[in-house]
Order: C-alpha cells, then sequence, then structure tokens
C-alpha cells in the first residue's frame, strides 16, 4: 500500500499503448491510491470507458461538456483533488497539445488549468520510434520538462507497428515504481551510491563452490531506496536471480575478489558506500581446472584454504574514506548476540555506521529488522518489509553524512 492516502488522475490520450493503462490503473488501486480516469476521445477508440471504470471504480470523464459535474467545471475540479496527474500514454499529438498550449478537450484543459505547484504532472510517452526521434516530438517533450513537467522514460522494443526500437510505453509495473519513487523525499539528491549486495561464491572446481544463503534481497531494496532518494546508484551484486532496480547500475559479479575491484572502481566516484554483501571469509587457495572425482575409495579431497580481502575495511581505510569524502556503511549478518558483535565489528572495521541484523532470520526473507550502531548508540528498526527499512536506513544514513558530502 505505497500509495496510500494519494489520489491519482489518469489521462489517457490515443494510442495502442492504453491497453497498458487497464493493467497500471489495476496496479495503481492495488498500491492504494484512489484513481479518476480521464480519456481524450482518441483514446476511447483503444480501449473502453467501462473497462477503465471497473478497474477504478469511478465514472470515467471523457468530456468537458459533462453535465453531471455540478458546476460543469470537470476540467477545474479534476486537478485540483488529484496528488499527481498522470499521462499513460501521452501520444506525439498530445505532447503537441501541452507544448503549445491547446485546451480543446477536457484531458488537455485539465493538464492547463491544474495547480502547478501542487499538482506535478508526469508524462509517460507512447508511439512509434521514429516519431519519438522526430526533432519536433524531443522538442515538444523538452518544452514540457522546462513548463514543470516530469517525462518518464520510454521503452525498447517491438512496436505495434511492427518495427523496433525507442518509443514503447514503459510497462505498468515501471510506470508503479517510477510513481512511488517520485513522492519519496530527495534526501541523497546529487549524490552517488554505491551498494554491494548479495553472496559471493568461491569456486572449488569447474561445477562445485563455496556461497552462502543471501538472497541479495536487501541490498536490492538499499539501491531502489538510494535511487528513489535521489542519488546516482550502483549496485556490485554477487550470483543472484533478482531484477535490476529502475533507474540502478547494475555490476554483476561473483567471487570476493571480483567485488573488492568494482567496488574499489566505482567507489571513486561515491559518495556512500553500503557494504550489504555477504562475502565469504575464505577461498580455496587453488581452484581445480576440472571437476573433483569420487573414486570410490572413500578418500576426501583436501582442500586448502586462504582468507578473501575485506572489502568494507579496503575501502573504510581508503583515502576519501579518511578525508570524509566517502562515508561507509557495514552490515554484520549474525546468529547470536547481534548488539555485541555488531559494535565489535563497527570498532574493527573503522566505519561510522554498522547495520547489523541476524543471517538466518533474515536470509531469503522479503522482510527483516535491524539494528543501527554508530558512536552515540544503537536504534532498533523493527521487523518490517525489506524495502520499507531500506528507506528508513537512508533516510538514516542522509541524516548522518558530513556537511562536506551533503
Amino acid at each position: 500500500m505505497e500509495l496510500a492516502g494519494k489520489h491519482i488522475v489518469l489521462g489517457l490520450s490515443g494510442g495502442v499503448a492504453c491497453y497498458k493503462s487497464a493493467e497500471f490503473c489495476r496496479l495503481l488501486v492495488k498500491a492504494g491510491a484512489t484513481v479518476q480516469v480521464v480519456m481524450t476521445e482518441a483514446a476511447t477508440e483503444f480501449i473502453t470507458p467501462v473497462t477503465m471504470q471497473a478497474l477504478s471504480g469511478r465514472v470515467v470523464c471523457t468530456s468537458q461538456w459533462d453535465a453531471a459535474t455540478p458546476n460543469n467545471m470537470p476540467h477545474i475540479n479534476l486537478g485540483r483533488e488529484a496528488d499527481a496527474i498522470v499521462i499513460a500514454p501521452c501520444s506525439a499529438d498530445f505532447a503537441a497539445r501541452l507544448a503549445t498550449g491547446r485546451a480543446d478537450e477536457v484531458l488537455s484543459l485539465m493538464c492547463l488549468a491544474r495547480p502547478r505547484d501542487t499538482v506535478p504532472l508526469l508524462l509517460a510517452p507512447a508511439m512509434n520510434r521514429e516519431m519519438w526521434t522526430h526533432p519536433a516530438t524531443q522538442r515538444n517533450f523538452a518544452q514540457l520538462q522546462a513548463d514543470g513537467a516530469h517525462v518518464l522514460g520510454v521503452g525498447f522494443g517491438e512496436q505495434a507497428c511492427g518495427e523496433t526500437g525507442d518509443g514503447r510505453m514503459l510497462e505498468p509495473s515501471e510506470l508503479l515504481d517510477d510513481l512511488i519513487a517520485f513522492f519519496q523525499p530527495k534526501l541523497l539528491a546529487g549524490r552517488s551510491v554505491l551498494v554491494s549486495a548479495g553472496p559471493t561464491f568461491e569456486a572449488i572446481d569447474p561445477v562445485r563452490g563455496i556461497t552462502n544463503l543471501s538472497s541479495g534481497k536487501m541490498g536490492f531494496a538499499i539501491a531502489r531506496a538510494a535511487r528513489e532518494a535521489g542519488a546516482d546508484v550502483t549496485l556490485v551484486a554477487g550470483p543472484v536471480a533478482l531484477a535490476t532496480p529502475r533507474g540502478v547500475r547494475r555490476i554483476d559479479v561473483r567471487s570476493a575478489v571480483e567485488m573488492l575491484a568494482a567496488c574499489e572502481e566505482y567507489a571513486q566516484g561515491a559518495s556512500v558506500f553500503v557494504a550489504t554483501a555477504a562475502v565469504a571469509d575464505w577461498r580455496v587457495a587453488q581452484a581445480s581446472d576440472q571437476k573433483i572425482k569420487k573414486d570410490g575409495s572413500g578418500a576426501t579431497p583436501t582442500l586448502n584454504f586462504v582468507e578473501n580481502p575485506d572489502i568494507l575495511a579496503t575501502l573504510a581505510a581508503s583515502a576519501r574514506a579518511r578525508s570524509g569524502s566517502l562515508y561507509c556503511v557495514g552490515f554484520a549478518a549474525e546468529s547470536h548476540d547481534l548488539l555485541a558483535h555488531a559494535t565489535a565489528k563497527r570498532a574493527r572495521k573503522n566505519v561510522p555506521l554498522l547495520v547489523g541484523n541476524i543471517g538466518p532470520a533474515t536470509f531469503g526473507q522479503d522482510d527483516n529488522a535491524l539494528l543501527l550502531v554508530d558512536a552515540q548508540g544503537a536504534t532498533e528498526l523493527p521487523r518490517a518489509s525489506k524495502l520499507s527499512l531500506a528507506r528508513q536506513l537512508v533516510a538514516a544514513i542522509a541524516g548522518r553524512l558530513p556537511a562536506a558530502t551533503r
């Protein structure tokens, strides 16, 4: 229910992508929002107002002459009631209308009459690839951004016309993520955040290795929350099967050595490093280049181990961290005595903030409970969804950043 209490006006202009708007409307309602649909005449050629009314639970507005509105001013009333207006799809024609201030039907009238300071306008373009790249279209969307509208991205892929390229409307789930992110406080605007997530995998031979039960969900949630907070985010991920959060740059690695190399590289441009990954402490000294096979004798192979590099300690000891340019946050997954172990680890790693959790209680789960340990003491974040905790952690980090990095 991430949009609970929000009232969204969903505008549909003409385009085959209207079929996605039905699912987007359903997702908005599922996320807790109330939805008022407004459609242009062209949009009703692609999907019926009856469908959108069934999904939104409200009578769809299709005309500025709708006498059902007590004062006959739906274009005024609807805009005043909204927390945001989302045009999805926003066709090339409708963008041209908005850019030039035309207002000859109810949807463009409402957009023009909305209180610009309090009701944001988000546009989800949808059109053929040639229409999208045409200078006139690009000029119109640039003008709309200059006028204060928020233009969302477009997707790449097959189009209804049979061509392939940019211009597809984003998928409903992507639109929902972008809208949820839009409402989040931009506590890390202008910052670059590096997050490590997931397990590492240390090869024994070509088919076996040493890893752990980390799912990566907490780290991916932190990457998403940091992006929602306005940061430029790089996610260094161990081997996990999770979707990359919207707008996040992802670097895939396998071993601890590979993760260290990636983190050292991307930390050069970061102001915050959140070491969420569950890095293997040891690796096999010499991995076999062929599968180690049993011969039936009962003899077991001898494996010699060496210690893996400490990624958090390495970055915390870097010149940028020591100068205050890189704020390092560590994670501790413990099985018991969380406060004692987290406090000791914070001192040992020499980081300003250490986040502790009980590993067996969270690995693979969608929820968690966190303990934030810094020089002033410990703060508990009660069990909640990992995304909710990630947003709380991002807020805690933003409030702790040195003035030089804020």
